[in-house]
């Protein structure tokens, strides 16, 4: 929230000052609203970075920021419109960070700052609106929702990312990058209805290395992993790009070749044996 706090604070201290100015604050208020609106928000940020649970020292500082936010609306005397659009857009800033809890524990927070506010300063009720107020509050009505608009999107493109890796790893066998076993199972089920519904051939080849328990006992686990490896990677360089591969388990792999009849499946699956075989054996003479 470092973002939306620097820029919603920044641009509220000019609402909170325009709402002030006429009744002459001392200078320690002035300081107040310039550590409030400039140095709190790096403040927090550090805050929560340092913090060993960040995610929770963010929703404490969201409070603090109510806090504050209704100690100026109580010290103003509760100015309409400087009030209304600085603890509106600190309440669109909770609900957007922390959901309803957040937005009602911020409320409270605004409440006390509010009352403590009104009770320290004993300003004016409701003070008339000035021009100046008007134009003072409109950098925040217009440049933080965009702030919190560019966070809301930025947010959604880590989640995006975050789920399509998700789903990467979901359907990904670790050691050989091919499909695991349940993806490729999937993957043959839609591949079996769309051929039997379009009419037309495919084929389903199931694939092992031959002797493979002997490389194992022979060389070990890491050299067996190794060409399993170079198998899945024989398999991606060999076959079409609308060709499935994966791996079923152990040493054996499974591929669906779409739109290839039986004699074409034999000549595609014979010139990646080859290559396979001639890979393995320069590898693994004996």
């Amino acid at each position: 929230m470092h973002v939306p706090r620097s820029v919603g604070l920044g641009a509220g201290f000019f609402a909170v000052a325009a709402a002030l100015y006429p009744t002459h604050p001392p200078t320690w208020v002035w300081v107040a609203m310039v550590l409030h609106g400039y140095i709190w928000p790096h403040a927090a940020y550090f805050l929560a970075k340092l913090s060993k649970e960040p995610y929770k020292a963010e929703r404490r500082n969201l409070v603090y920021d109510s806090l504050g936010g209704g100690f100026w609306a109580g010290a103003m005397g509760f100015n309409p419109l400087p009030t209304v659009t600085a603890l509106s857009m600190m309440a669109m800033n909770n609900i957007a960070a922390g959901g309803p809890r957040t937005f009602v524990a911020g409320a409270l927070a605004q409440v006390a700052g509010a009352a403590f506010g009104y009770w320290f300063f004993q300003p004016e009720l409701f003070p008339a609106i000035t021009q100046m107020q008007v134009y003072a509050c409109l950098p925040m009505l217009v440049i933080y929702p965009m702030a919190i608009g560019l966070v809301c999107y930025r947010t959604a493109v880590q989640l995006s990312d975050s789920k399509k890796a998700l789903e990467k790893l979901s359907t990904t066998d670790s050691l050989t990058g091919l499909m695991n076993h349940g993806a490729w199972k999937d993957l043959l089920k839609l591949e079996f209805s769309s051929a039997r519904t379009l009419k037309r051939p495919s084929t389903v080849a199931l694939i092992d290395i031959d002797h493979f328990k002997t490389i194992n006992d022979t060389y070990g686990h890491i050299i067996g992993d190794t060409v399993l490896k170079q198998l899945s990677g024989a398999l991606s360089a060999s076959l079409r790009e609308t060709d499935l591969a994966g791996r079923y388990g152990g040493d054996e792999f499974c591929v669906i070749l779409p739109d290839t009849t039986l004699p074409q499946a034999i000549d595609i699956l014979e010139r990646l044996r080859r290559t396979v075989h001639a890979t393995l054996t320069a590898r693994f003479p004996n």
